[in-house]
């Protein structure tokens, strides 16, 4: 299992926009091959930055079967309105 930590920059003012949109984007990402999980995360310090965490079954799930896939572009749409910069996502194993 995958564990995949995407940070997300978000504009100010549009936080809760981008709350509420969390959930039209975990009915998309859901849809995925090897999808296991997705948490959303507020930052208490800064309330425009957010985390997704999400588990996959296989790296190549999210970075190829995902990304590459009609989802990805719905999942985009949804989110990336309320963008301040691009997300930063990074993969971690469990040891």
């Amino acid at each position: 299992m995958i564990l995949e930590i995407a940070q997300f920059d978000i504009l100010a003012g549009k936080e809760d926009l981008f709350e509420e949109a969390t959930y039209s984007a975990k009915n998309v990402i859901s849809q995925s091959k090897g999808f296991v999980s997705i948490e959303f995360q507020k930052c208490l310090e800064t309330p425009t930055k957010f985390l997704a965490l999400i588990k996959w079954e296989t790296l190549e799930d999210h970075t190829i079967g995902f990304r590459e896939s009609p989802l990805f572009i719905e999942w985009r749409a949804i989110l990336s309105p309320f963008f301040n910069s691009p997300p930063l996502a990074l993969h971690y194993n469990l040891i």
